[in-house]
């Protein structure tokens, strides 16, 4: 489908964009990457980088608060994988107008943007914390969710479609905890929330290959989620640096003691497939027919997809190879 097409990626000096940039020029065969972002910095590192220095890629400066500038960007472009996002929960809690700006703002913007120029089709990336959200971040990015699938109604019968990907905690992403792990562990000590604390994981590379099939996949107006492992914080603990002390500081503000992906006021929404979960919209105002081209069985009713309930629970040594497979990447 990616068959030389001109895709733009925003926020794609970040770790997701980085990543699905590689993979596109790997085995998506697109005539154009547009590389859209804010900082002229990481930009210009990653356009002298040896990795990046293919004359397919485009970087373009620019933010998503600016609709017209997107505009710009998104002239002649086929596909847009909206990565931009703000995302440190304290961050947010402390500056909730800059989230709103760029999580809601832009995502409105990344809409207007794409149907006014004639995009094929948008996926946005979204948390397992926009699920029943308790903090700012997963505030935003619940509405970021509803701005996306409900664009879908005004699109026009034949205009750009709207999808979303939804997914858990990140292996190594910046301000995950793996790497606040590794660098707690050479004093010899580690602090964590709760020991029984649960999250959701996946790895980058496989993050960015379930964006780029939900896109191939997608009608419009669904939530993607994939089947993935869950671990305790314990674990991962024990699997980072077996021997070092565990200091337990308890909840964060805004932090939950385990996640959720489909919850269970919209598993009558939902369809199971045998590698993910898809959310259907709840008021499909336009000619949706994803049931019918997913072909997925129904949860039943009362159904929950969350970490602390999910049947894949990682092992100590799987997180192991899991964090062995991140060091390796990172030094690499």
């Amino acid at each position: 489908m990616l068959e030389g097409k001109t895709i733009l990626i925003t926020g794609g000096t970040g770790s997701f964009g980085k990543r699905c940039c590689l993979e596109l020029l790997k085995n998506g065969g697109p005539a154009k990457i547009i590389i859209l972002s804010r900082d002229e910095l990481k930009q210009h590192d990653m356009a002298t980088s040896k990795a990046f220095g293919n004359k397919k890629i485009r970087y373009f400066l620019g933010d998503v608060r600016d609709k017209d500038r997107l505009a710009r960007a998104m002239t002649d472009v086929d596909y847009v994988i909206h990565a931009a996002a703000l995302k440190q929960v304290p961050a947010a809690e402390y500056n909730p107008h800059e989230f709103i700006k760029t999580n809601i703002n832009g995502a409105m913007n990344v809409v207007d943007a794409a149907i006014a120029t004639g995009v094929k089709k948008v996926i946005a990336l979204s948390t397992d914390k926009a699920v029943n959200p308790i903090n700012l971040y997963g505030a935003t990015k619940l509405c970021s969710d509803k701005v996306f699938i409900s664009a879908n109604n005004y699109s026009g019968k034949a205009g750009t479609r709207f999808s979303v990907v939804r997914y858990g905690n990140v292996i190594g992403s910046r301000g995950s905890v793996i790497p606040l792990f590794l660098k707690q562990r050479e004093k010899g000590t580690l602090t964590i929330t709760k020991p029984e604390m649960t999250r959701f994981v996946i790895t980058l590379g496989a993050g960015v290959n379930f964006a780029l099939s939900s896109l191939e996949d997608m009608v419009g107006g669904e939530i993607f989620i994939p089947k993935i492992p869950s671990c305790s914080l314990e674990d991962l603990a024990k699997a980072v640096a077996p021997e070092a002390k565990i200091k337990v500081i308890g909840l964060r503000p805004g932090e939950k003691l385990h996640e959720a992906m489909v919850p269970e006021d919209e598993a009558r929404m939902t369809t199971e497939q045998k590698d993910r979960y898809i959310i259907h919209p709840s008021q499909p105002y336009w000619d949706y027919h994803g049931e019918k081209a997913h072909k997925g069985e129904r949860c039943p009713e009362g159904f929950s997809y969350s970490s602390e309930t999910n049947p894949d629970q990682l092992s100590i040594e799987q997180i192991q190879a899991l964090v062995e497979r991140y060091q390796k990447q990172t030094i690499d």
